[in-house]
C-alpha cells in the first residue's frame, strides 16, 4: 500500500470512529478510563465574613464550608458541580478536561465537613481518547437531566451531551446547537454556564447557555435558549465588570447567576443575581436584582459553581464551589447558604 493510500485509510478509520462515537456506538463505560481516587484534606470555614460572627447576608444565611487541598497534580480547576442526590452525591467538570465525583459529608446539624469518595476521570473526545490540549478540554458548565450530562466548552466553543455514568463517563453522544453565532463568542470567554429550566415553567424544561464575557455591540452578554417554545438568542445586562461563572434555575423558575470580578487593586469579588424566569425569551434583554455581593473581606476565591438542594426541613440550600486554577495563590472552597427568600 502506498503512503498516500495508507494515510487515507487511517483518516477514514478515524472518521468512522468519530461517527460511531457521536451516534452512541462507543459511548459505553467500557470505553471510559477509570476514575482515580483523590486524597483530600479539609480546613473548616465556620464564618463567611472575616473577623465577624455574622451569619445573615441579605437573603442568605451562611451554613458553613471548607477548603480542599490535595497533593495530587490532577486536582483543582473545579468549574461546575451538580448534585445527583440532595446535598450529597455529585458530579462535576474541571476545566482541564476532567470529570469529578464524590459526596458531601456533614455533621449532625447538617454543616458540611468535607467530601468522601472524591475521584476524577479524564473527559473523552468523540474518538474515545482523553483530550491532549486545553483548547478542547476547557469544560466550564454542566447540567444534569434524564440520564444526560450536558457540558459547555469555552475555547473550542461547543455544547456536548454525555450519557450519565458517574465514575465511568464515556465519549460524547453528540453536540447541541448553541444558536449564538460562533464569531460572537470570545476565546476563553465563551459559554461558561448551562442550566435547565423547570419543566412546569414558561421555558418548559429548556436548557439555556450563558457566555462569560462575550458581548454584543451594547456591552450585553450573549445567552441562548436551546430548545422549547422560546428558543433563540437573548441577552443579559453586564454591569460593574462582573462576568458570569455559572447559573442555575430555582424551583420557582427564576434564574440565579453566579458572577465574578477580578482586579489587581481590589482582588476577587463575587455576587449572585436573580433574573425573573418569565422575562427570558428570544430577543429579550434581561436583568435582575443582586442578592449579595462579597469581596476579599469574605471567605471567597474564584467562585465558579452554584447549585441548590432541598433540606429535610424544607430550606433551600445554595452550594458554591471555587476554581483554584491550580495556583498556589488560590483555594478550592466549598460554601453553603440557606436562601431565605425563594
Amino acid at each position: 500500500m502506498s503512503r498516500r493510500a495508507a494515510a487515507v485509510s487511517r483518516l477514514a478509520a478515524r472518521l468512522l470512529l468519530v461517527l460511531l462515537a457521536v451516534a452512541g456506538g462507543l459511548a459505553t463505560s467500557s470505553r471510559a478510563e477509570p476514575a482515580r481516587d483523590i486524597e483530600l484534606a479539609f480546613l473548616p470555614i465556620d464564618r463567611f465574613r472575616l473577623g465577624s460572627d455574622e451569619m445573615r447576608f441579605g437573603p442568605l444565611e451562611f451554613v458553613g464550608g471548607f477548603e480542599m487541598r490535595s497533593p495530587r497534580s490532577s486536582f483543582g480547576q473545579l468549574s461546575s458541580m451538580r448534585f445527583l442526590t440532595p446535598g450529597r452525591d455529585f458530579i462535576g467538570v474541571a476545566d482541564h478536561g476532567y470529570w469529578f465525583f464524590g459526596s458531601v459529608e456533614r455533621d449532625g446539624d447538617g454543616v458540611p465537613l468535607g467530601m468522601a469518595a472524591f475521584s476524577m476521570q479524564p473527559m473523552l473526545g468523540p474518538d474515545g481518547e482523553p483530550f491532549e490540549d486545553k483548547h478542547y478540554a476547557d469544560a466550564e458548565g454542566l447540567s444534569i437531566s434524564g440520564g444526560i450530562a450536558t457540558a459547555t466548552f469555552e475555547r473550542a466553543h461547543r455544547v456536548e451531551e454525555f450519557r450519565l455514568e458517574p465514575g465511568a463517563m464515556g465519549p460524547p453522544l453528540g453536540e447541541v446547537d448553541f444558536l449564538i453565532p460562533p464569531h460572537e463568542l470570545r476565546y476563553n470567554h465563551g459559554m461558561e454556564a448551562v442550566a435547565r429550566a423547570p419543566a412546569d415553567g414558561p421555558l418548559e424544561g429548556a436548557r439555556i447557555v450563558v457566555a462569560e464575557r462575550s458581548l454584543d455591540g451594547d456591552g450585553n452578554l450573549f445567552a441562548a435558549i436551546l430548545e422549547g417554545p422560546r428558543r433563540g438568542v437573548f441577552f443579559i445586562t453586564r454591569s460593574n465588570d462582573y462576568d458570569v461563572t455559572d447559573a442555575v434555575f430555582l424551583p420557582g423558575g427564576d434564574l440565579l447567576l453566579l458572577e465574578r470580578r477580578f482586579s489587581l487593586p481590589g482582588g476577587v469579588a463575587m455576587r449572585m443575581r436573580r433574573i425573573e424566569g418569565d422575562a427570558i425569551r428570544a430577543g429579550a434583554l434581561v436583568d435582575g436584582p443582586v442578592l449579595y455581593e462579597a469581596d476579599m473581606t469574605h471567605q471567597i476565591d474564584n467562585m465558579e459553581s452554584i447549585d441548590w438542594w432541598r433540606r429535610e426541613d424544607g430550606a433551600l440550600v445554595l452550594a458554591l464551589l471555587s476554581d483554584d486554577n491550580q495556583s498556589m495563590f488560590q483555594r478550592s472552597l466549598y460554601l453553603e447558604f440557606v436562601l431565605l427568600d425563594e
